[in-house]
């Protein structure tokens, strides 16, 4: 799921699950991707409250999986899903598992929030069993009004100083980037595509109450509670300027998938 480690206390997984079926969708695309096999040693990064990693779990009937998160209020969720052979901890996402190798290193919406994506997927690569497979999903949106409204905002007064000119960066490369990496890293096979996701909303301003739960809670964990709530404002301001007021409205979501093994 999707979660930024410098906001990892900022995250509600209620306003999160608002638009649980929506976000669902791309998880069943992604685990469609996966081969199965015996007494997999599974890990997922970013399971925040853990359903969709106990769905991992045991459709794969997997020997042991890890669901990992840095944020405390979906983990506190996630142990309700914890089973046999299902344990979540507690851990930043770029770090985890030194030392440790999986069958298995699953993805779905988190790893945009983690910097050099080359290092990144060179380290999980590392990590991974012979025959290992890597699935990942992560969001392709960031040209989209959803996101641009968000870094009009930031870069103006008295969000840019009292943000510190922070501006929300894209650590996610061109599609192709990825096809090129798997085989600079030596994957035997993988499949790489970017797919547009649509999703019908009652109106533009759910798309404000998405965000909220998702990209805004990187400038949520950066400014104070009022100052936040200002932001919010401006924020759909600049939106509605740029997104038609159709009711029903067609939101489309750009995602990456890929799998890739060694």
């Amino acid at each position: 799921m999707e979660k930024s480690p410098e906001s990892s206390d900022t995250w509600s997984p209620e306003q999160y699950h608002r638009f649980r079926n929506e976000r669902r969708q791309p998880f069943i695309d992604l685990f469609s991707m996966v081969s199965p096999g015996p007494d997999m040693h599974v890990v997922d990064l970013g399971c925040g409250t853990g359903e969709l990693t106990r769905h991992v779990h045991e459709l794969l009937s997997a020997a042991e999986t890890v669901g990992v998160d840095n944020a405390k209020s979906m983990l506190a969720k996630a142990e309700a899903q914890a089973c046999g052979g299902l344990q979540f901890v507690l851990h930043d996402l770029a770090t985890f598992g030194e030392g440790k190798t999986f069958d298995l290193i699953f993805s779905n919406a988190a790893l945009h929030w983690i910097p050099n994506h080359r290092a990144l997927f060179s380290r999980l690569a590392s990590q991974l069993n012979p025959g290992g497979q890597i699935a990942v999903q992560i969001p392709y949106n960031f040209d989209q009004p959803s996101h641009v409204a968000a870094d009009i905002a930031a870069e103006e007064s008295p969000f840019r100083e009292a943000l510190g000119g922070y501006v929300k960066p894209v650590h996610v490369l061109p599609p192709e980037r990825y096809a090129h990496l798997f085989h600079t890293l030596g994957f035997k096979t993988s499949t790489v595509r970017v797919q547009v996701y649509q999703h019908l909303l009652p109106s533009r301003e759910a798309i404000v109450e998405w965000v909220k739960g998702t990209t805004l809670t990187d400038f949520r964990g950066r400014l104070p509670d009022e100052l936040f709530q200002q932001f919010v404002e401006r924020y759909q301001m600049h939106l509605f300027e740029m997104v038609p007021d159709d009711r029903p409205l067609l939101f489309t979501f750009n995602r990456i998938l890929m799998w890739a093994r060694r």
